[in-house]
């Protein structure tokens, strides 16, 4: 057994049991690797930013970790955006970077770089495999890493000469021990009862206050305690303004998540006195912008940090319910759904279609940006389903997303709604998802333009757009044809102008397996 079977091996025996590669020269022991384990499950990605992306949609959805194959420094360069989005979700997931043999780095081949220093800023665990004997080790301990609370990225180097060099079967752990034989998982830190109790104090004060939850709070037996504890103290519940994933929908908790727009947080958080985190980070502005404060924390406001990193979040949140609402039941969202509208499809008038067609327990990925405003108020009453976020910020992020929430969760309906210029950052996504056999449908938000930097262009203050900057902002000449990229791609594809025919397009999607895409053409709003 030579290297690069040990760890595809022991990184199945981990619990790790799909591969998203793009590879290279320097990763082909790996690939052939591939077919002597077949428990893991290899999925090829046609740019980089897919298979990162893709690993992130996957961890989020199944609570564990895939594994990326990349080739090399460039090839981690180009999965980085998603992994930077991945890294703000928590998400756990295993990077393997193929690198030049030891001895041939000294010759600065043209493809040699500093892996090394790009992997530290996503990673949360980087190691460098320095003898052939230790990859089965370095496996477990990335899947290990990876796993840690609340979730981290684990990036593994590994030389080719590693992965083609012999291993002695005596050097790897026992195949089939499964996930609780190979990996010793790292249990959350208990949050100090005085910290629970001084936040129920501040709850119940009297004054105003809030309760920001990110992470594991927005779903589950967290999101059900968060729900309790506003009800009973009157605190105002909100959550983080991308949440990694988020339940929502009928006999759901509901919750409102912080607005993009600074000026909106600020009547968000208005008279609030207390502002209690709980796995959220303190509110910030996006960006910097001349004469406004960034630090959306209201004045004369108490932060309080209930939980973070890698504390028991649920267990808290389950604590200062206990402590705080004992014996009362969380607000759920009622059933409601709203009519199909008729008329031009516009931002609007797509966020009711979708209300009206989501089907039970659909995965959402949303990366609708600016023509996504009434998709909270359109699905807050349809069937249970999860809403999976642009958590760092950084586009291209939504059909990769999606890809690997349909690997994790087959048996569930996945919606990607995106935008059109986001959409081109990672359009090969479509490939993967028809090679797969994939049930997502996308729905491309088709206005022909960087809408939000038109917004962000006045509100910056760098004044009225002249030719070269509408120039820039502009994705209309030529226009960006999504039906015929899609049909090359393998992927049935449609048009829709109106209402009724978005309405009809989604119905037939949603109705049958396998991928689609719904070019739906709506107004910029701005």
């Amino acid at each position: 057994m030579n290297g690069a079977q040990s760890l595809i091996r022991s990184l199945a025996d981990a619990g790790v049991d799909v591969c998203f590669a793009n590879p290279g020269t320097s990763e082909m022991h790996l690939v052939a690797a591939l077919d002597q384990v077949p428990e893991m499950r290899a999925v090829l990605c046609l740019f980089e930013g897919v298979v990162t992306g893709a690993a992130d949609g996957y961890g989020r959805m199944a609570g564990r970790p895939a594994v990326t194959l990349l080739h090399l420094g460039p090839g981690l360069g180009n999965g980085l955006a998603n992994l930077h989005n991945a890294r703000r979700a928590s998400t756990p997931l295993v990077n393997v970077v193929g690198d030049n043999a030891t001895y041939h780095k000294r010759l600065d081949a043209p493809l040699e770089s500093d892996i090394d220093s790009v992997a530290a800023t996503v990673s949360g665990w980087l190691r460098r495999t320095a003898a052939v004997d230790d990859l089965a080790a370095d496996a477990a301990d990335a899947v290990a890493a990876a796993l840690s609370p609340p979730g981290r990225i684990a990036t593994l180097i590994l030389p080719a000469d590693m992965s083609w060099t012999d291993v002695s079967w005596s050097d790897l752990p026992a195949a089939g021990t499964g996930l609780s034989g190979s990996v010793d998982v790292v249990e959350p830190a208990p949050v100090a009862g005085e910290v629970v109790a001084q936040t129920a104090a501040v709850l119940r004060s009297g004054e105003p206050a809030a309760l920001l939850i990110g992470g594991a709070a927005t779903r589950g037996e967290g999101l059900r305690a968060a729900s309790r504890i506003a009800a009973a103290t009157g605190a105002k519940l909100l959550c983080e303004t991308f949440p990694a994933r988020l339940e929502r929908g009928a006999g759901v908790p509901e919750v409102e998540r912080l607005a993009y727009l600074a000026e909106a947080v600020a009547g968000q958080l208005a008279g609030v006195r207390h502002l209690v985190l709980a796995g959220a980070a303190s509110p910030v502005s996006f960006f910097a912008y001349p004469g406004v404060a960034g630090d959306l924390v209201p004045e004369g406001c108490q932060v309080h940090i209930l939980a973070r990193g890698p504390e028991d979040l649920t267990r808290a949140l389950t604590d200062l319910a206990e402590r705080t609402a004992a014996g009362t039941a969380p607000q759920l969202a009622p059933p409601g759904r709203p009519s199909a509208p008729s008329g031009p499809l516009t931002a609007e008038t797509m966020a009711y279609t979708v209300g009206a067609l989501l089907p039970e327990r659909a995965i959402v990925v949303d990366e609708s940006n600016t023509s996504g405003p009434w998709l909270p108020g359109a699905t807050a009453g349809a069937p249970p389903h999860d809403w999976l976020t642009l958590t760092g910020g950084a586009i291209g992020q939504g059909l990769p997303v999606a890809t690997g929430a349909a690997v994790a969760c087959p048996d569930r309906p996945v919606v990607c709604l995106e935008s059109d210029g986001s959409a081109m950052y990672t359009i090969s996504a479509l490939w993967t998802q028809a090679h797969q056999g994939l049930d997502v449908t996308t729905v491309v938000l088709s206005n022909g333009s960087y809408a939000i930097l038109n917004m962000e262009l006045r509100r910056v203050g760098a004044g009225e757009p002249g030719p070269k900057a509408r120039e820039l902002l502009d994705l209309s000449r030529p226009g960006l044809d999504f039906v015929s990229i899609s049909r090359g791609m393998g992927v049935p594809g449609e048009r829709a102008v109106t209402a009724e025919e978005f309405g009809a397009a989604l119905g037939r999607a949603l109705a049958e397996p396998g991928p689609h895409l719904i070019e739906a053409v709506v107004p910029p709003l701005v």
